[in-house]
């Protein structure tokens, strides 16, 4: 039997994050809460390209280009979550910080009294992409609520 109503998921459209979108939905009972956690890392706040940017309207230029980018896929990603907890009748709230991922899900974890926090796997070694390291140390010994951590999709689902 499913008792937990009220979750926090962590996901920011990595294939990954999708993975743990989809057990995310498979675990909820209709109207349960969905609390939807984005954490755009701090490495991406001076992101400019500074090394080949060589003057400041330039840099200005594409640091705009960049937010925009970023504001896009994180909206995105809120749409597509929050359109399949609809279907699945469950209520749906959403946070967009940025910082550590790791402190920020700890942070989170702490604002509400939630059953269970899921989050995806690491990437696995050889595939491109960022690795953000949300779960860590400072999760594993700071945790207070269950956590599930839903296996990256086999090749075959790639």
């Amino acid at each position: 039997m499913n008792t937990a109503h009220n979750i926090l998921l962590a996901s920011h459209g990595t294939d990954g994050a999708l993975a743990a979108e989809q057990m995310t939905l498979k675990l909820c009972n209709k109207g349960s809460h969905l609390h939807h956690l984005i954490v755009v890392p701090t490495l991406w706040k001076g992101m400019t390209g500074d090394d080949w940017l060589n003057n400041g309207s330039t840099r200005d230029t594409f640091r705009r280009y960049l937010e925009a980018e970023l504001g896009r896929e994180v909206d995105e990603h809120i749409s597509r979550v929050s359109q399949a907890a609809t279907e699945h009748e469950l209520n749906y709230s959403n946070d967009v910080i940025i910082g550590e991922p790791n402190e920020c899900l700890l942070d989170a974890s702490k604002k509400n009294s939630f059953d269970l926090i899921i989050v995806g796997s690491p990437r696995p070694k050889g595939k491109q992409g960022l690795r953000s390291r949300m779960v860590t140390d400072l999760i594993t010994q700071n945790i207070t609520v269950p956590i599930l951590i839903v296996p990256y999709p086999s090749e075959q689902y790639d």
